[in-house]
């Protein structure tokens, strides 16, 4: 997923983009895993920065890697977080 670090993104958008439910968004976003802002008062919307769906992605490859005994750039291609 390319992203712009400075962007705030839906909930939804993300999902979308990392093809998972939006229930695992939230899920990731309540454990800490992602980082998240609340806009408004009361329950408000949920944005989620670029720079930690960046971070995000970075610490999944990096858990993969360890489940399987490689490094994250072999997990994700030329780099990690997802660009090639």
């Amino acid at each position: 997923m390319q992203v712009e670090a400075t962007r705030l993104y839906r909930v939804r958008t993300v999902a979308d983009e990392l093809d998972v439910s939006v229930a695992t968004i939230y899920r990731a976003v309540e454990s800490g895993a992602l980082k998240a802002i609340r806009l408004g008062t009361g329950k408000g919307a949920v944005r989620i920065p670029g720079k930690a769906i960046e971070e995000y992605l970075d610490a999944c490859a990096s858990a993969a890697a360890t489940r399987i005994g490689r490094g994250a750039e072999d997990v994700w291609g030329a780099s990690a977080g997802g660009a090639a």
